[in-house]
This record gives C-alpha cells, sequence and structure tokens, in this order.
C-alpha cells in the first residue's frame, strides 16, 4: 500500500521470481537469508543500483532483554519469544467449534502480526496473509473499526468494478493505487468527478456505490480476526461480522465474555481464547 518507504522481507531464500515481482513494485530494499545469483543480478539493476539489498544472518540471536531510555529513564523487559501455534487455539468458548485448518493458520497469521504490532490492535487475516491492522488506538472497537475498514478496501478492490477501471496507460502504479482508493472510499478527492476524472481514466468511470460496495461485501466470508487483548463489549464482534469475520481468537478475560460469546453465537461465528495477551510497546 505505501508507495514510499518500505522494505520488502523474506524468509526464505529471494529467487529470480521472487526479485522480478519485487522490481517493479516501488519500495526501499529487500532483506533476505540468501539470493540467488540471478536474483541478485536482477535487484542490482532497481533504483538504478541504488536499490539496498540486505542478507540475515541466520545465525544471529538477539539478547534476551530490551532496553530502551525515554528522558533518562531506561526500561527494561524480557524479549518476546512466546509461541504462537494451533495448540493456541484448542480453548474454544462458542458453541461452534469447527475450525477448519485454514481458519486456524489464517488466525495464527493474525496473531504473529499483532505480536510485533504497537497495541491496542487488532489484524483481520484470509488466505494466509493479514488485510488490514488497526494498531496503536485509544479504544478496541476503533482498533476494530480501523482494520476492518481497510479489510473492506482489500476486498472492493477485487470486484469488477474496480479491476474494470479505465485507466490511462500513462498512469503509474502509485497514482493508480492511490486513485483505488479514493473511487472505494470517496475521500479527498472525487475521482469521478468532471475536470478530475480526466486526470487518470481515459472514460469517465460510473461511481462505486456504498449500497453497491455493502452488496459485494456481503458475499464475504470465513474471514479470521485476531486482537492482542480482549473485546472489553460485543460491538467489536459486531463490526467484525460486518467485513466477513467467521473466526475469532482473543485473549479473553473480560468482565463481559459472555456478552461476546453470545453475541459471536448470534453470528454462528467460531471463537478461541487464547489466555496470552500480545502487547507491543
Amino acid at each position: 500500500m505505501c508507495s514510499f518507504g518500505d522494505w520488502v522481507a523474506l524468509s526464505d531464500t529471494c529467487d529470480a521470481l521472487t526479485a522480478r515481482l519485487i522490481k517493479r513494485e516501488v519500495s526501499d530494499g529487500v532483506i533476505a537469508p540468501g539470493y540467488t545469483p540471478e536474483a541478485l543480478e536482477i535487484l542490482k539493476t532497481k533504483r538504478k543500483g541504488g536499490y539496498n539489498v540486505v542478507q540475515i544472518d541466520p545465525d544471529y540471536v538477539p539478547a534476551p532483554q530490551e532496553r530502551k531510555q525515554v528522558f533518562g529513564v531506561t526500561f527494561e523487559q524480557g524479549r518476546n519469544e512466546f509461541k504462537i501455534d494451533r495448540a493456541l487455539l484448542s480453548n474454544l468458548v462458542t458453541k461452534n467449534k469447527e475450525l477448519p485448518d485454514s481458519a486456524a493458520r489464517d488466525l495464527i497469521v493474525a496473531l504473529i502480526t499483532l505480536k510485533y504490532t504497537q497495541s491496542n490492535s487488532v489484524c483481520f487475516a484470509v488466505g494466509g496473509q493479514a488485510i488490514g491492522v488497526g494498531a496503536g488506538q485509544q479504544s478496541r472497537i476503533h482498533c476494530t473499526r480501523l482494520a476492518g475498514s481497510k479489510a473492506d478496501t482489500w476486498f472492493l478492490r477485487q470486484s469488477d468494478k474496480v479491476l474494470n477501471l479505465p485507466f490511462r496507460k500513462d498512469l503509474g502504479r502509485p497514482d493508480r493505487d492511490n486513485v483505488i482508493d479514493g473511487y472505494i472510499n470517496q475521500n479527498e478527492e472525487d475521482v469521478c468527478a468532471d475536470g478530475v476524472w480526466q486526470k487518470y481514466f481515459t472514460v469517465r468511470p460510473e461511481p462505486f456505490t456504498r449500497e453497491e460496495q455493502a452488496a459485494y461485501l456481503a458475499t464475504v466470508h470465513d474471514v479470521a480476526l485476531g486482537s492482542d487483548a480482549f473485546f472489553p463489549f460485543y460491538d467489536n464482534i459486531q463490526r467484525a461480522f460486518r467485513s466477513g469475520v467467521k473466526y475469532v481468537a482473543q485473549p479473553g478475560g473480560s468482565i463481559r465474555d459472555d456478552a461476546v460469546i453470545e453475541c459471536c453465537d448470534s453470528h454462528d461465528m467460531v471463537m478461541a481464547f487464547t489466555g496470552m495477551r500480545l502487547f507491543h510497546h
């Protein structure tokens, strides 16, 4: 999503196919355990040779204690080495206890994302990837709304109405992405307005109405949602359901857990209590 300032991080050796995908994206660098000779040659040509290509030291082990200085005060804490796997999802508290492997995978992806994301935070995931993160908010429902709106945008970008937008051929990919975001969310600039659409399209597109978007999102199902702390109110579940959430993982421990579980049951959701808060500061 970011046009500038991001890095690509890989957990496996970068091969030529991956390097070609990276080459066309706007980013500042890549870090990986290794690179095939062909991949390295491809990446060397990116940004006229100024692209950062970094190799991970596989033997590096971080210090067990983390320290941070803030205005002369030193904070110290043990490094978070908590393991997140399927066993963490064994306490299913809803009536529906059917958790397929694909959903468990998505919940694990969401929880791992939360482990390294500034709290308060929630994460929507589907198809093995995070699609919406709401981080650093002062309220849990604000986290859910923020992440849910990002997830909605991710799904709407795949609708026929967006995929068939008549973009000008001279429009770059970062500009195209920003226009799509504006087309869906109808925010700072009305990209369909007269005098504006000519900058981006060969033909004026019809607006993507709220009713059309709602109808499309109503077809979305089986999304996973993780939270780094308990849901204090059931409104989070109501908002998550609007974005197709079927599976939920959260620590539990709220005095209103019963109301949250009841709300999940009313939507036939599956929810696991992990018993582990994943706050990160």
